[in-house]
């Protein structure tokens, strides 16, 4: 392998270094302890080495000139016993006729001159330990965010699944078919907000993989939680979600001041807080409904906007007979047995309801 090849891979190493601090915060000293490593390995290849110890050899990392160089330290004697830690004195005044007994000769040992198996062994060991640090740190840093939101653009669909750019590209996310809301569209270049569900490196994948959710509820709930500074503040309470994605949510609240309608203070003036939440969630619908710890006032709330008349409580089977006036008897039920659907899994209490 020429020098001059040499020296240009080496440059194109910096600069990948570079860069990868910059997007992945690889640390340039972790990189450099990987390739003198890798150097003083291939270098043991070269001289057929098999002991550990290389005390004598150093490797010089100069990222501001592009380089990098083993130096061979020996010691200048009469009788060379150890030719890996001695030099003679005939052979060291070769180099520079100063030297004399006792003196240290540093060598440069010419990296050009490694065999292409030496050298692939570097490339390989360098690169194999970047991948794997980089996988562990997106591993990482993804991992902190799961059960938290995160920006992306839709790239592609590649067997039902949706492809998404998260985080300005650093890493590619799946939306899996089942965590796609029905009918949504995901066309490419389309910016949305996700819920990040989990992060996984499966055994035969070189990158985690993170995944995300378009139907969870807590997409729902840090949704409110950025647009409503009185949850994020532990005034207000989420104290239950029940979604029926792309539909229809309802969101039981609860606060802790008297001073503050949770209610309220989750619609906003003139609903700008919940209609902020809803422009995220493409036309689906949230009713805000108050928490109490009256399971009773709790389920007429949840029944809402029905009008609850009376109710009676099975609390060993945990039901509700419930009754509505006629005339809201299907408000009360809703479409296709969604509002009453809703109120029950929000509760989780089975209700019964009639008209009276």
């Amino acid at each position: 392998m020429p020098k001059k090849d040499q020296t240009l891979d080496f440059q194109e190493l910096f600069s990948a270094i570079d860069e990868l601090e910059r997007e992945y915060k690889i640390e340039k000293d972790y990189v450099y302890s990987v390739l003198e490593s890798a150097l003083l390995t291939a270098y043991k290849q070269v001289k057929g080495i098999k002991d550990k110890n290389l005390s004598n050899v150093k490797v010089s990392i100069n990222p501001e000139e592009g380089n990098v160089k083993i130096y061979e330290y020996k010691k200048v004697v009469e009788n060379v016993k150890d030719r890996r830690n001695e030099i003679s004195l005939e052979d060291a005044q070769k180099i520079d006729k100063r030297y004399k007994i006792g003196d240290t000769v540093t060598i440069e040992v010419p990296i050009s001159q490694f065999s292409r198996k030496a050298a692939m062994t570097v490339r390989q060991t360098v690169i194999g330990k970047i991948r794997e640090r980089k996988r562990n740190i997106i591993f990482e840093d993804y991992s902190s965010k799961i059960d938290n939101i995160v920006t992306g653009v839709i790239q592609r669909i590649d067997k039902k699944n949706v492809i998404v750019e998260i985080e300005g590209g650093r890493v590619e996310a799946i939306l899996p078919m089942e965590e796609q809301i029905p009918g949504e569209e995901y066309k490419p270049g389309t910016m949305m907000k996700f819920y990040l569900v989990d992060v996984k490196i499966p055994p035969k994948e070189k990158e985690p993989i993170v995944y995300l959710s378009r139907t969870h509820p807590n997409l729902v709930k840090r949704l409110m939680e950025n647009e409503v500074p009185e949850i994020q503040d532990g005034i207000i309470e989420i104290k239950a979600i029940a979604r029926e994605a792309g539909s229809r949510s309802k969101v039981a609240v609860y606060s802790n001041s008297l001073k503050v309608d949770p209610v309220g203070a989750c619609i906003g003036e003139k609903g700008i807080r919940i209609q902020n939440v809803l422009k995220h969630l493409n036309g689906e619908k949230i009713d805000i409904v108050k928490w109490s710890s009256d399971i009773g006032e709790f389920i007429k709330n949840a029944l809402s906007p029905a009008e609850v008349v009376h109710i009676d409580l099975n609390l060993i089977e945990k039901k509700a007979f419930v009754l509505v006036p006629n005339s809201q008897l299907s408000l009360a039920i809703g479409k296709g047995g969604q509002n009453a659907r809703l109120a029950a899994k929000l509760t989780g209490w089975k209700i019964d309801i009639k008209g009276k």
